[in-house]
């Protein structure tokens, strides 16, 4: 049986660098219905601030499955107690092997550590399995606690203490 090993891995190292463009891709095709153009996936990673998810604000991991990246994912302090859960992605030729969820727990660990009490994250209506990788987990639905044009509906968990 094949397990996933997810570690920290900074953002952009050749493995997180191709994660975090699949991930771009797959929102962006999907929110604008059609293909994301290599421009526009380069200009939506350029300044989107993911040097952030780095000790001491937060902690970017890759996640692999047989040895070979599948998944990817950050988390991001907010305050002393809040991390917001982002970037969470699994390729799709990896879905279904429990990498959404080792992923989840792996991210979970990461704020606990970091101090966090509590995760939040957004996430829009369309991308339909991450919505059900995080009701899986244990996530609610919250009010809004920030705003943007990618934003359809707000999540949160307690973490274990």
């Amino acid at each position: 049986m094949t397990n996933w090993v997810i570690r920290p891995e900074h953002v952009d190292t050749p493995a997180a660098t191709a994660l975090r463009r699949d991930y771009y891709d797959e929102v962006a095709s999907r929110y604008w219905k059609r293909p994301a153009t290599t421009a526009e996936i380069d200009d939506g990673l350029d300044g989107d601030g993911a040097e952030r998810l780095a000790a001491p604000t937060g902690e970017f991991v890759v996640g692999r499955y047989g040895g070979e990246a599948g998944s990817c994912g950050g988390v991001l302090m907010l305050d002393a107690v809040t991390a917001e859960l982002t970037r969470v992605y699994v390729r799709p030729g990896f879905r279904g092997t429990g990498g959404g969820a080792a992923l989840l727990g792996a991210l979970e660990d990461a704020a606990v550590g970091l101090g966090s009490e509590r995760m939040v994250l957004n996430t829009r209506l369309d991308l339909v399995e991450a919505r059900t990788l995080y009701t899986r987990g244990g996530y609610a639905e919250i009010p809004a606690y920030c705003e943007g044009p990618y934003m359809d509906i707000w999540y949160g968990k307690d973490l274990p203490r």
